[in-house]
């Protein structure tokens, strides 16, 4: 139960750390000033959420490893996230839905997690439920003064749809520890959180104007620490002071 319960959180730890390393890399590159400080911010969010998701794995594990030993520590099989939160940002417009549809997934699942008969991940997602509340809404107002703005905007947030699309059906798997999830469970069930999710995404991609998203075609990988290529890259930067100064104290 231990076993599953660490990799379930080190999953979710995962897609936290990674997107938020993605959207730090916005920092100074934002196309206006107010995004210049909000992408950042979301960033913060995602990366204050994985480092209590990683504190708690240091308390279950028991041997010693804290929440930088266990973000910085490790080889690129071992991360377990998501692959759409690896991949590169692209423009603006595709970090902006690929945000949106991250929030749009994690509002349900915090909301649900709220209830879960883990006191500590209770307390996580209560605090953690607020901010994607947040990110959601930012990111899926933007979807829509992209996709239903300019000649070039339009095309760039179809291009960005196609883009994405592949990676969506990854959201919903669950691991072989299937006895945490669902009802009176630890975490909520992913798959059940398939229907509003495209409801959700549906109604705002609508009234963008944008195609509705196919998830019969499906990559996934990531849960068994199979990645990309770009997420080698993406580790020799999010790595590289610990790499560099190993054990250092400040």
């Amino acid at each position: 139960m231990t076993t599953g319960l660490v990799l379930s959180l080190l999953q979710l730890a995962d897609d936290h750390l990674i997107l938020g390393h993605r959207l730090s890399e916005w920092c100074g590159h934002a196309p206006m000033l107010e995004e210049d400080l909000a992408m950042p911010n979301i960033a913060l969010d995602l990366i204050g959420q994985a480092r209590a998701l990683y504190s708690y794995i240091g308390e279950i594990e028991g041997n010693g490893r804290d929440e930088d030993s266990i973000a910085f520590g490790r080889i690129e099989p071992e991360y377990r996230n998501l692959l759409i939160c690896e991949v590169p940002n692209g423009d603006f417009g595709r970090t902006m839905l690929r945000q949106f549809y991250f929030s749009c997934f994690m509002l349900l699942f915090w909301e649900q997690a709220q209830l879960s008969s883990d006191n500590i991940l209770a307390g996580i997602a209560a605090k953690a439920v607020k901010e994607a509340r947040y990110h959601r809404r930012h990111c899926g107002e933007w979807v829509i003064r992209l996709g239903d703005g300019t000649e070039e905007s339009s095309k760039r947030m179809i291009s960005a749809c196609e883009d994405l699309e592949p990676y969506l059906g990854e959201l919903f798997e669950t691991d072989a520890v299937k006895s945490q999830f669902g009802p009176n469970s630890i975490f909520p069930d992913r798959e059940a959180l398939r229907t509003d999710w495209m409801d959700d995404v549906i109604e705002v991609l609508g009234t963008a104007l944008l195609p509705k998203p196919d998830l019969t075609h499906a990559q996934s990988g990531g849960r068994d620490g199979r990645h990309t290529e770009d997420m080698g890259h993406l580790l020799t930067q999010l790595q590289y002071m610990q790499r560099t100064f190993p054990n250092m104290t400040w």
